[in-house]
């Protein structure tokens, strides 16, 4: 599919942790080099704790903080951009369908980057997909050693790449909660990950971004990898047989 090499750019990020804090810094590095304006805005309700920092982009420093403005407020400031960001988790299909709203005035191309590890998120995030006109929709999930990341495309009210709710249909059908939701005791609990998965689930994030606004074609739907076996695999064709299950995180 092909997109404009000229069109503005307007990019929201749900998540800044495990995926998202390792796909921030090489966003604002490829938004950088653009050249025609360009909007990145990150949001995310979570602070920074101890156990963060061995499987996630933060240091010792960042305790504390919020994580979307860790990652807003150091590398947007390092590449000269506007700060963005939300210090909140967002809940609301209303609330991210006007965060992911383009600028029609100025035909911006509006990009959207599921980085959590909810499907109830991703379960809001593909209710916004379906009612948009247009809207390209990047979602990550992985656990400790494999994952998915997919790639929904709508154009004109149609959907050309189908989201990862439609590829994996257990998306919808699963009942987790919204972080805020969330007992402290269920949120102490987390789906085990590695560095590794992390930084592959955000390298194939930024593959896509890269053909989106650099290339102007991307043919990959989706990509599903293995950290212990160093590989990456595209899908460009409908799946055939039992829908495969969705990696959470």
């Amino acid at each position: 599919m092909k997109f404009s090499l000229e069109r503005p750019v307007k990019i929201v990020m749900l998540g800044a942790g495990g995926t998202g804090g390792y796909a921030a810094p090489h966003i604002y590095r490829l938004i950088h080099t653009l050249n025609r304006p360009a909007r990145f805005l990150v949001a995310d309700g979570d602070i920074v704790e101890k156990k963060n920092l061995v499987r996630q982009n933060f240091i010792h420093a960042d305790l504390g903080r919020n994580k979307a403005a860790v990652m807003a407020e150091r590398y947007a400031s390092a590449f000269g951009m506007e700060i963005a960001y939300l210090p909140e988790f967002i809940e609301n299909e209303d609330a991210l369908a006007a965060l992911t709203a383009p600028d029609y005035f100025r035909k911006e191309l509006a990009i959207l980057i599921g980085a959590v590890d909810n499907n109830r998120s991703r379960q809001m995030c593909h209710g916004v997909f379906q009612k948009a006109k247009e809207l390209v929709y990047i979602d990550s999930g992985n656990g400790q050693y494999t994952g998915q990341v997919v790639c929904g495309i709508r154009r004109n009210g149609r959907t050309y790449y189908k989201p990862v709710g439609t590829l994996y249909p257990d998306v919808l059908a699963d009942t987790d909660k919204f972080p805020t939701e969330l007992s402290c005791a269920e949120a102490a609990i987390s789906a085990p990950q590695s560095v590794v998965a992390n930084v592959m689930a955000a390298t194939a994030i930024l593959s896509y971004l890269y053909d989106i606004l650099v290339l102007g074609d991307i043919t990959v739907r989706n990509v599903t990898f293995s950290t212990k076996t160093i590989h990456m695999k595209p899908e460009t064709a409908k799946r055939k047989g039992k829908p495969p299950k969705a990696k959470a995180a």
